[in-house]
């Protein structure tokens, strides 16, 4: 059964009020598009750097208002609705990275924690070490929905195949991506990334994005997309500012794709063996 999906792309602040009004603002105009499934961004209650600053604000999925607000749109307008993630106090003082899939009814159908932690040095002199602060995610799990199986990422993530895989052959036909990506790394390697996870897997992939200059002085790289398991590009935003792209996902377009590239069929088992190289007198047997 078709469905139209919708990527919510945001420039969050620091603040989760006035970023819990933009989404509603954004999720409502993607609802008025016919949207049924809408995804929004990594970290849409707040992009923070100042630690003490997020702790200060941060609150337990009870009391959280982006989990609030999203569940309260979801039984508003009818939707699933996907707050790709958002920054959940935890009680060990750690925060997970949180997303959360609301059926229509307005109930919590999954909750997903990120798995891979952003710990990287990168050219420009920016420096990130999540898992100082955030406490990873150890559990995947594909979800049966009415319209499509779907699999969960949340940025990070899309850099570690294995995860895709394993949520492909457990029968995962969208494979949904919220982030936050840098400029830096999103020029590289966002797009093309996007589409090796498509075209490997035969799958769709809805990514919904940060983009622009935000509060605390950091430049996401924008770009949300929907992708088919062709890897043809649907629909895509811009590099800065709000946006709400919308396409037709046709969860059949998954199995004709894997009829013609049968890889996830064709996979077999294997070893690594690692062997010397070349040595002095020849060369190892």
């Amino acid at each position: 059964m078709s469905f139209k999906a919708a990527a919510v792309q945001m420039c969050s602040g620091v603040d989760p009020v006035k970023n819990a009004a933009a989404m509603a603002r954004l999720v409502r105009e993607a609802a008025a598009q016919g949207a049924t499934y809408v995804q929004t961004p990594e970290m849409t209650g707040m992009l923070q750097r100042d630690r003490a600053a997020a702790h200060a604000v941060l609150a337990d999925e009870t009391d959280d208002i982006i989990v609030k607000t999203g569940s309260e749109l979801a039984v508003e307008l009818g939707i699933h609705m996907h707050v790709g993630s958002t920054a959940i106090a935890l009680a060990d003082g750690k925060i997970a990275n949180r997303g959360f899939l609301f059926g229509p009814d307005g109930r919590i159908l999954n909750r997903y924690d990120k798995i891979h932690m952003f710990d990287v040095d990168l050219d420009n002199g920016e420096s990130w070490r999540e898992s100082a602060a955030y406490t990873a995610g150890s559990e995947a799990r594909v979800l049966s929905l009415p319209f499509a199986e779907m699999g969960f990422t949340i940025c990070y993530d899309v850099r570690f195949p294995a995860l895709f895989r394993a949520q492909a052959v457990a029968g995962a036909e969208v494979m949904t991506v919220p982030a936050a990506f840098t400029k830096q790394t999103g020029e590289a390697h966002w797009e093309i990334l996007l589409r090796a996870r498509a075209i490997e897997n035969g799958v769709f992939v809805i990514a919904a994005a940060q983009a622009g200059r935000h509060e605390d002085g950091r430049e996401t790289f924008g770009h949300s997309m929907i992708i088919d398991p062709w890897g043809t590009v649907l629909a895509s935003a811009g590099a800065t500012g709000e946006a709400v792209i919308v396409a037709e996902i046709d969860p059949g377009a998954v199995k004709v794709a894997h009829n013609k590239i049968p890889n996830l069929r064709n996979g077999r088992e294997f070893s690594v063996e690692k062997i010397a190289g070349a040595v002095a007198g020849g060369v190892a047997a």
